[in-house]
């Protein structure tokens, strides 16, 4: 029965969902991964992945016990070396940063079904229904967690209910504060969503989402990527494809030979991320994956930014 009174909840409107990517609605984009595990059952013998990939993605195919590979990448961030699949095999690829949609539909014209689209990093980039791709809202917006799988095999059991209201804390103190107040409570939530099992999204991270504007925080990221390019195309060591070729990047990898640059940003409060540490273990120093997590710098273009802020990381690196 529906409670009538009491205090209030947020108010937060309730619009609708029909602009994310369609499919299943989970607890996060790990978890995504265990959905579409378990749902092509005894089909699935073992996985190939890239070395250049977050840790994260080896929890669901642990738990799940399946086998695994890993493969190299080129500086393009597309595979080094031809990967021909045997019965039971699969092979995960990484749409890096947002930009690589073109080179990935290329990928689902030869896997077809037996490739798995990682797209944590490529919220707007369309699914593919010939394979099987998993998105994570929060690397885009702000909410707790969340992740979608597409994909043409499902689970037959009626999943769990999620809850998110106890992993908020850092959103909250992030719109109150700064970055730095609520980055325990931000690690606290990882570990949270590590330790979590399979679930429904949470009603609080599906009413989140329906509040988001998506066209304008598309068109917001192009610009602010565009911007970068601008100033960035003759220094950055990476070879980026067209923008007109993707639908929306994360962020703008900038690959440097300045070893002091990630921390220098740091100090002038613009905060970069390493993807990802654990390929400094993973690979040889000599690797394409180690010189990337070492000197690959993602610039920061989300909706929260404008111009000036983008003029202000371009002067710090200049």
């Amino acid at each position: 029965m529906k409670p009538i009174g009491g205090y209030f909840e947020f108010e937060l409107p309730a619009g609708n969902l029909t602009a994310i990517p369609s499919g299943v609605l989970v607890n996060s984009g790990r978890h995504a991964l265990e959905y579409i595990i378990q749902a092509l059952g005894n089909r699935i013998k073992t996985i190939w992945l890239p070395y250049y990939t977050c840790e994260v993605v080896l929890e669901p195919i642990r738990r799940l016990g399946i086998d695994y590979n890993f493969y190299s990448i080129s500086e393009k961030f597309e595979i080094d070396d031809a990967i021909e699949l045997s019965e039971g095999e699969y092979i995960i690829a990484n749409n890096y940063f947002g930009i690589k949609d073109s080179y990935i539909s290329g990928l689902v014209q030869k896997y077809k079904d037996r490739l798995i689209i990682d797209n944590a990093q490529a919220f707007y980039s369309k699914s593919q229904p010939e394979s099987n791709q998993i998105y994570s809202p929060r690397k885009f917006f702000g909410v707790p967690d969340g992740g979608i799988v597409s994909s043409e095999y499902s689970i037959d059991k009626e999943l769990p209910e999620g809850f998110s209201y106890g992993r908020c804390s850092h959103l909250l103190k992030r719109l109150d504060k700064d970055a730095g107040f609520g980055y325990t409570d931000f690690k606290a939530n990882d570990r949270q969503i590590k330790n979590e099992v399979l679930t429904r999204m949470s009603k609080l991270t599906k009413r989140l989402l329906s509040t988001i504007d998506f066209d304008y925080v598309r068109n917001k990221r192009r610009a602010n990527y565009k911007f970068l390019h601008n100033t960035f195309a003759s220094t950055n060591r990476l070879e980026l494809p067209d923008a007109n070729s993707f639908a929306c990047p994360m962020v703008y990898p900038y690959l440097t030979d300045d070893p002091t640059l990630r921390n220098r940003l740091i100090e002038n409060g613009i905060f970069v991320a390493t993807y990802w540490p654990n390929v400094l273990e993973w690979c040889e120093k000599s690797s394409v994956e180690y010189h990337l997590a070492q000197m690959l710098i993602p610039l920061p273009i989300d909706q929260r930014y404008n111009e000036e802020d983008m003029q202000r990381i371009i002067n710090l690196i200049n």
